[in-house]
């Protein structure tokens, strides 16, 4: 329940951000877009190395799921959830505001519990895990 709780917050963030598409004009056009055409990519990167049947929207772990530890993988463990808050940044930029600002940090908050919640799951899931753990980081490479 927890899980499905995580996701309709996520997704109910990103649907409220969405709406400045119809109601904002933009001055940052050409950087907003830039910025989640990234997003994108990182997220196709990541759905590429995925094996059919692997990849799961909610933080739960799929039965008969396999640890993925190449790719993008190698580098950090959660390239989704930074798929999107890059993807969300870019319509930051695109319709700066502080209801934006705001809604973007509620997203952060939000994304930073399923996160730590998906790898608590990992943990009692897959004794390699922990050892994954220690060779990367969770969204930003090399960072965090």
């Amino acid at each position: 329940m927890k899980s499905k709780i995580l996701v309709f917050i996520q997704f109910l963030i990103i649907f409220l951000m969405c709406l400045s598409f119809f109601t904002t004009s933009t001055t940052f056009t050409f950087l907003g877009l830039s910025i989640s055409l990234v997003g994108v990519f990182i997220g196709l990167t990541a759905i590429q190395h995925h094996q059919k049947g692997n990849f799961n929207i909610r933080p739960d772990i799929k039965e008969n799921c396999i640890l993925i530890t190449h790719g993008i993988y190698k580098y950090i463990r959660h390239p989704m959830y930074l798929s999107v808050l890059t993807m969300m940044l870019g319509v930051l930029v695109l319709y700066p505001s502080w209801k934006q600002l705001f809604l973007y940090i509620l997203l952060i908050i939000t994304l930073l519990v399923k996160l730590r919640y998906e790898e608590s799951l990992w943990v009692c899931h897959n004794q390699e895990y922990q050892h994954y753990k220690k060779q990367t980081k969770q969204l930003i490479p090399f960072i965090f």
